[in-house]
């Protein structure tokens, strides 16, 4: 594995650092189009940031120092995808089927998903193994999984009704013809997508120590999540309205 990352985010594991990382999303969002991917998705993830920060706060979480990290940690890794964009590089297996398709004429809801897909299946599972590497615990001490847990509540007070709305505008605008898609969208599983995440973190957990192996594992499970967004960004010629 890699050194801990989180775009440099070094404030105290409190809600005051999701704010600020909810700050620097922000900053990344307002020069984008609308239509962009990236953008799709970060308009998604920042509320989902910001419910969050609230729960860290009013108990919801048996470690709430804990959960603020990962998540900090968590959006770290996504912030670093559109700087590697400015900059030039290359991004993580599990990004690069979004930053390519970032600009073609796709609907919303298959970018929110797609960069759901990336963040949850991938960026997740390496968060968990690098916040309990930067605050020495392991992955299944304390109230980690439970809390790992709670979040699924959190995610589903805004990602099924905001996926629900993103589809049902789809499939009123267009009809029969958007059948297809429609059934690969609501095939995706968010408590799915998170138990995978977490039975991800653990094998990375377990052979982090293992000479390269951590990243041999890290960039298969990026290649295999990068396929599921391919087929989450499928092209759909439509008719016109």
């Amino acid at each position: 594995m890699r050194e801990a990352r989180g775009a440099g985010v070094t404030t105290p594991p409190t809600s005051a650092a999701i704010d600020a990382v909810i700050s620097t999303m922000d900053a990344v969002r307002a020069p984008l189009a609308a239509s962009d991917g990236i953008a799709v998705f970060l308009d998604v993830y920042r509320q989902v940031t910001v419910l969050v920060a609230q729960r860290v706060m009013d108990g919801t979480f048996q470690d709430p120092a804990f959960t603020a990290a990962l998540d900090v940690v968590f959006a770290g890794i996504f912030l670093d995808v559109p700087q590697a964009i400015t900059a030039g590089k290359p991004v993580a297996g599990a990004w690069a089927p979004l930053v390519e398709a970032r600009s073609v004429n796709l609907f919303p809801l298959q970018f929110a998903l797609a960069g759901m897909n990336a963040h949850i299946n991938h960026d997740l599972a390496v968060a968990v193994v690098d916040t309990c590497k930067q605050r020495n615990r392991d992955p299944e001490s304390g109230s980690i999984h439970a809390d790992f847990d709670r979040i699924n509540g959190v995610l589903a007070e805004l990602v099924q009704p905001i996926r629900q709305e993103f589809l049902d505008k789809t499939v009123v605008q267009y009809g029969a013809p958007v059948a297809p898609l429609a059934n690969i969208l609501t095939n995706f599983s968010m408590d799915r997508a998170r138990d995978a995440a977490w039975a991800s973190a653990l094998t990375l957990w377990a052979v982090r120590d293992v000479p390269l192996v951590p990243q041999i594992t890290e960039q298969t499970l990026a290649n295999t999540v990068g396929l599921v967004s391919r087929q989450l960004l499928t092209h759909f010629p439509l008719p016109p309205l």
